[in-house]
């Protein structure tokens, strides 16, 4: 027999493919915080590859019926991604894999099972030449490989006829794995002084946060409550430089912040562009009734601070 949650409601059943990355991992300790309302099973790669159709058929299948015996509402959240930006230029191949391909068998998986899905997607689709955010309506031009890949993914999720949303968010960092801000405090440590890039903009955005926004939404399209707009963007508010950023990671650490000096792109050349603008704006996200999240600024403050209680964060 189904039971109920303790509060009368029936909670959700959440899956989240890339389980193992920095957002799938803040997705399960979110999750975990929120108590019995919300269920979340986050496995790595090594256990669902959403490139394998089968391991992605059962592992939906698995998801609806424990919901069901549960009482709760299944939901994907999609976090599985091949993000190594700059990789990708030399193996685009397995990065559509990943990001085409697999969301792609996640959404007809899931439209076959009536289990709604999340997908995560990323700034990286758009050019980077707008002066204002980018709404998500507004045309896509991604320049790299990962960006392509991230687009396709994105229209083969749209396109699949499942109850599905995209949710692009930009400039991710946490505990788990290698981003910018944990790059920063290393740096910080090792170097009297380092240079960073001054010339593009964006939002920069704690995946702890993003991971709380997404479990709202998760809940509110599983209890088939979600906005009808089927892309949203969600990150932290405000925009900053990689200069900007870098700065404000070591005046949480005491540091001076004098000794981040600014330059240019074409100083720090990579293989894969990135977009000289690619802030997204969130107006449409709290349109719909969500949660915004807080300003850039704080969620450095609060993650800095919180990692530095973790001496042993994940890595």
């Amino acid at each position: 027999m189904a039971r109920s949650r303790s509060d009368g409601s029936r909670g959700i059943a959440v899956l989240v493919p890339g389980g193992h990355g920095q957002l799938g991992r803040d997705l399960a300790a979110v999750g975990a915080a929120l108590g019995e309302s919300v269920d979340v099973v986050a496995p790595g790669s090594a256990e669902l590859d959403v490139t394998e159709p089968g391991a992605v058929v059962e592992a939906v299948a698995d998801l609806a019926a424990g919901a069901a015996q549960e009482g709760r509402w299944p939901v994907v959240v999609n976090a599985a991604a091949y993000s190594a930006v700059d990789a990708a230029e030399d193996d685009e191949d397995t990065a559509f894999a990943v990001n085409a391909d697999g969301p792609r068998m996640l959404a007809a998986v899931c439209s076959s099972r009536s289990v709604p899905l999340v997908h995560v997607s990323t700034d990286y689709v758009f050019g980077g030449a707008a002066d204002r955010p980018y709404e998500p309506g507004d045309p896509l031009g991604p320049r790299s490989a990962y960006g392509r890949t991230k687009a396709a993914g994105e229209d083969a999720v749209l396109g699949s006829g499942a109850r599905a949303w995209v949710v692009r968010t930009a400039w991710l960092y946490g505990a788990s794995g290698h981003n910018f801000v944990k790059t920063m405090i290393d740096l910080e440590a090792r170097r009297d002084t380092l240079s960073v890039v001054d010339d593009q903009v964006g939002s920069p955005t704690w995946s702890g946060d993003l991971a709380r926004g997404l479990l709202e939404l998760a809940g509110r399209v599983a209890a088939g409550e979600g906005p009808a707009r089927a892309v949203l963007h969600c990150t932290n508010a405000g925009q900053a430089t990689w200069f900007d950023l870098a700065r404000a990671v070591f005046e949480e650490l005491g540091a001076d912040p004098e000794r981040v000096r600014p330059c240019t792109t074409e100083e720090f050349p990579r293989p894969a562009p990135r977009p000289a603008y690619s802030v997204l704006s969130s107006s449409a996200w709290a349109e719909a009734g969500l949660t915004p999240l807080r300003p850039w600024r704080e969620a450095v403050s609060a993650f800095v601070s919180e990692l530095r209680q973790e001496p042993t964060a994940r890595r």
